[in-house]
């Protein structure tokens, strides 16, 4: 039950990208209205999942998975009948409020249903294999449906599955929760959302209304003053979401710094392929979405023996090598052209998957080391939500980048090659950053993250790739 849950979650946010020139074309928008139905889920989820943990455990864990099922499913339906951009943009707020729910409650309820070690280790083993299962199919289940149906499939695609998961999780799933858990935050929940809202406007709208207009100014200046609101109530706050603290260490501070911009670069440049094939190359959106898998294979491949490798080596030496690996993928990337055959191309989405499969697994191990056993969830939701971060402003920046350079007179393939170049750059700026700080753990204490309990309770938080 709970496995299935986060497939559907894993899966949409996948999904949407071999939709994206489908909804460009039948929704007559442009590439500022592509990133808000990207970035309007991503952000809801980057900002509401560390709550959504301590929801589950102080209301109870059955209750809030249901709650984000029904959620997630009814805001699918309104995607799917959306008659306009601005209420596709609506569903996907509302959808990224019930993956928020939804995902770090499936987590606790697995765990909770599984006390003895052994076994839990392997119920979440499975639970993140079919993760790892609804991000590769994300792209041609995509292909084939937009092919089919058009781009309202891909959401109407999780309206049987919601249906089947609320009608089955009544009789079948029990609740628990600890009352122990601490408060909500929910100052510190609100005014993250708000600045960082403000920033992605600013970031999103800047190219088509001007980088000096008014508005785009306010937003920036607005996201300024909320983001530093924020960062004096979370450091005087008793229970806040984002303890500052844990930023004393340097291993926890490196270690998130490196998963935003894996966020940054990953999530940035995965939003451009499907456009990439459809609008650079002439390909059908169904060939498209199979000619995106290699990246998502390359993932789903090598992630399970990323830990392993970072017990063996070392957080340092993994990581580094991951980051250089997606950087030169990525700058490669920036190479290719209409005319670059396919044989060409995969194999640099492939390097670009197995350098990103390195680097998150150890990342979230080192971010979890750096903290006392007792905060390990935590710190694990924390790496969560700085990844979520990163994809926010990855897709709003790489896009920025490309209607820059097409207001300046350049193609949107002459776009797409500057936005790949500029990931691949910052992300191989990143290899260096933490090839010098990363601090190298001993072998013997490393390993790849598992759910942690939280800080007075059994409820794991959720680490995933949502």
């Amino acid at each position: 039950m709970t496995c299935l849950g986060q497939f559907m979650v894993l899966l949409d946010s996948t999904i949407v990208g071999a939709a994206l020139p489908d909804m460009q074309q039948r929704l007559h928008t442009q590439l500022t209205g592509l990133q808000w139905i990207v970035d309007a889920y991503v952000l809801l989820v980057a900002m509401l999942l560390l709550s959504g943990g301590v929801f589950a455990d102080r209301f109870g864990r059955k209750q809030l998975y249901l709650a984000g099922v029904t959620v997630f499913t009814i805001a699918s339906a309104l995607c799917a009948v959306a008659p306009s951009i601005g209420w596709l943009i609506t569903g996907r707020v509302v959808q990224g409020i019930g993956a928020a729910a939804l995902s770090p409650a499936s987590l606790a309820l697995l765990a909770a249903a599984y006390p003895v070690p052994q076994e839990r280790v392997k119920a979440i083993g499975l639970w993140a294999g079919f993760s790892g299962i609804g991000l590769a199919a994300g792209p041609l289940v995509g292909g084939i449906l937009v092919d089919a149906f058009g781009w309202p499939a891909i959401f109407l695609v999780n309206v049987p599955i919601g249906a089947v998961l609320l009608l089955a999780g009544l009789y079948i799933l029990g609740e628990s929760r600890n009352p122990g858990a601490p408060t909500i935050d929910i100052p510190g929940t609100v005014l993250s959302v708000l600045g960082v809202g403000a920033l992605t406007y600013g970031l999103i709208e800047g190219g088509s209304r001007g980088w000096t207009s008014p508005v785009i100014l306010g937003g920036f200046a607005a996201a300024v003053v909320i983001l530093a609101v924020f960062f004096v109530v979370e450091g005087r706050g008793s229970t806040p979401m984002l303890p500052l603290r844990l930023f004393r260490q340097r291993l926890f501070t490196v270690s998130n710094t490196a998963m935003v911009v894996v966020g940054f670069a990953l999530m940035g440049s995965s939003f451009f392929f499907s456009q990439f094939f459809v609008y650079v190359q002439g390909s059908s959106i169904l060939r498209a979405g199979l000619q995106t898998l290699p990246i998502s294979l390359g993932m789903v491949i090598v992630s399970p023996f990323a830990g392993r490798l970072a017990a063996k080596y070392g957080f340092r030496i993994v990581v580094t090598i991951g980051l250089a690996l997606a950087g030169l993928g990525l700058l490669a990337l920036g190479l290719v052209h209409a005319d670059t055959g396919y044989g060409n191309v995969w194999w640099r989405l492939a390097v670009v998957g197995i350098g990103f499969a390195l680097t998150m697994s150890p990342l979230t191990g080192a971010a979890i080391q750096a903290v006392g056993p007792q905060e390990g969830g935590l710190a694990s939701g924390i790496s969560s939500t700085t990844r979520q971060i990163g994809a926010v402003l990855g897709v709003a920046v790489l896009g920025a980048i490309v209607r820059t350079r097409e207001s300046d007179g350049a193609s949107f393939e002459a776009g797409l090659n500057s936005a790949f170049v500029a990931a691949g750059a910052v992300t191989l700026v990143c290899a260096v950053f933490t090839g010098l700080w990363l601090v190298n753990s001993k072998p013997a204490e490393v390993s790849a993250p598992q759910a942690q309990p939280t800080g007075s309770g059994d409820s794991p938080t959720v680490t995933t790739p949502v």
